[in-house]
């Protein structure tokens, strides 16, 4: 089934901008995620001190480098979908239920479609659920936040492209839907996954060794460790401007990969379209 493109960006501005609303009326979601993001930013962060008085300059960090990271990824978590509540869910209900057959008859790109309403959800979650938590970890630790405004701009690049290779990642999810029905075994896999290879428990560079140099070449690195290494100056032991520009350079390479890869795997799903009971 081959579906036309809509070549209008405002088509897309419009799904993100629901997105958004759509997000942002679940008020006491919001206000539960934001307690919740910075109660589990306590507790992280005297783990981190413990260790790091322990360990100093482990990964490369001193410790409020390491306080920094920390309480940033907490910050990232709810819009990278890191640990769930992203769209991967709602597509592959879809797809059970036939549902999906309205969507490849919109007159729009499915890929970009979803894109464009993650993206809005992100926007949100990263307001709603990102800011307080970090304000409120930088009131109650030192932090080694910048004060250059070009490097925060650097960092909202880096954290778009995270949430593009997330997102990226995730539709591979809502694909496999097509040939496995029931996407709760492989969504709980990649959660598993993403908590451990994306730097949200720990800086990947605490990680020795190959396995270390392995973990941080993979697309999880490009979601969380990568944009609060931007945010830092261009990672533990980095080189500035130089360091930066192959971090974001990295991210953007494995979101064309993905996006492809998810391009490819979508016309392989959509030339014949599987429902369940029919």
């Amino acid at each position: 089934m081959r579906q036309p493109v809509v070549r209008r960006s405002g088509l897309y501005g419009a799904v993100a901008a629901g997105g958004f609303r759509r997000y942002a009326t679940y008020g006491t979601a919001t206000a539960a995620g934001v307690f919740t993001n910075t109660a589990f930013g306590f507790i992280l962060a005297y783990t981190y001190i413990a260790l790091w008085d322990e360990r100093p300059g482990l990964g490369g960090y001193d410790q409020s480098e390491a306080l920094t990271f920390m309480w940033v990824s907490q910050a990232l978590l709810a819009a990278g979908a890191l640990i769930g509540g992203g769209f991967q869910e709602e597509f592959q209900e879809r797809v059970r239920t036939g549902d999906i057959a309205v969507d490849l008859y919109r007159p729009a790109d499915l890929q970009l479609w979803w894109l464009a309403g993650d993206l809005g959800r992100a926007a949100f979650q990263l307001l709603g659920r990102g800011v307080v938590p970090l304000v409120v970890g930088a009131l109650a630790f030192q932090l080694a936040l910048p004060t250059a405004p070009l490097r925060w701009l650097l960092f909202l690049v880096s954290v778009f492209l995270g949430l593009v290779v997330s997102f990226a990642l995730r539709y591979l999810l809502g694909l496999a839907a097509f040939w496995l029905m029931d996407g709760a075994g492989i969504n709980m896999m990649a959660t598993v996954v993403s908590i451990f290879f994306s730097g949200m428990l720990l800086p990947l560079t605490v990680f020795p060794g190959g396995f270390g140099e392995f973990v941080r070449v993979l697309p999880w690195a490009a979601m969380l460790q990568v944009p609060v290494d931007v945010l830092l100056g261009g990672g533990a032991g980095g080189a500035g401007a130089a360091s930066t520009a192959g971090a974001m350079g990295f991210q953007a390479a494995w979101a064309v990969v993905l996006l492809g890869l998810g391009r490819l795997l979508q016309a392989a799903a959509t030339r014949k379209v599987v429902v369940q009971g029919g």
